[in-house]
């Protein structure tokens, strides 16, 4: 129960976040979201051994945290559940890449541990990219920005109402966890007999809850798709220093020319 409150307040913190008054929030949604796909192209273009390539694009990311003032913490904690899954992922692959292409010190280095370090680095980097885009522009901005794309308005809705009312479901959850726990007074979590119900009464009580919220929106004029917000301008700026970024680290190995000279 403890994590579906920490999930709540995560969605919310990222509401908060994109509504502050700073230079990266003022900027247009559009110009930041073609930025992040930019970068996040090239760094996902890199090989599974170029590691230090990978490194080079993470200095992008960082320095938006930085200068944004964001807390690192809020995005390292939601990057968690992602660093588990490659880390699996990354592990399967041990047993099949053997060949040892490099040595540290004693360490040998094989090609299965190598490709799971730009693994990681590709999905953390990636992983901050697009943190840094939803939490300096809000969801709304993004689907508005898709649709300025010519994305499909029912793609762009679906994402904006599944963001917007996936707490719902979560205070479903914690309501059916309180009910349990209180007629199962000292028992650690729930059983696994008792996980079919429960999904079912959750499926059931968001069927319900679903059916409400959808009434509300027609009562209030919803034709299926949500009206604009704001218009903000600028941002093209920060596209084109973003482009010549990722042209510079994709095209010149600039860790390794600094390790040969150092």
């Amino acid at each position: 129960m403890d994590r579906l409150h920490r999930a709540i307040k995560d969605v919310h913190r990222l509401d908060d976040l994109a509504a502050r008054d700073t230079w990266l929030n003022r900027l247009a949604p559009l110009p930041k979201l073609l930025a992040a796909v930019v970068y996040l192209a090239v760094t996902l273009s890199f090989g599974r051994y170029q590691l230090t390539g990978v490194l080079g694009m993470g200095l992008w990311p960082l320095l938006l945290l930085e200068l944004a003032d964001f807390t690192p913490g809020d995005a390292l904690r939601a990057f968690k559940p992602v660093a588990v899954l490659l880390t699996v992922v990354g592990l399967c692959n041990l047993p099949f890449d053997r060949a040892v292409l490099l040595h540290a010190g004693p360490l040998s280095v094989t090609g299965g541990m190598l490709s799971l370090g730009v693994l990681l680095a590709k999905g953390l980097f990636c992983f901050l990219a697009v943190w840094v885009l939803i939490a300096s522009t809000g969801m709304e901005s993004v689907c508005a920005a898709l649709q300025q794309l010519h994305c499909p308005r029912v793609l762009t809705t679906i994402i904006l109402l599944i963001y917007r009312y996936i707490v719902l479901l979560l205070q479903e959850g914690i309501r059916i966890a309180t009910a349990y726990a209180l007629r199962a007074p000292g028992q650690k979590g729930i059983q696994f007999r008792a996980w079919g119900s429960l999904l079912g009464q959750l499926l059931l009580r968001s069927i319900d809850r679903a059916q409400l919220v959808y009434e509300s929106m027609q009562l209030r004029g919803f034709a299926g798709s949500f009206p604009p917000g704001q218009k903000k301008h600028g941002g093209w700026l920060f596209l084109a220093v973003t482009i010549f970024y990722c042209a510079v680290f994709r095209a010149v190995p600039v860790f390794e020319l600094a390790g040969r000279l150092l």
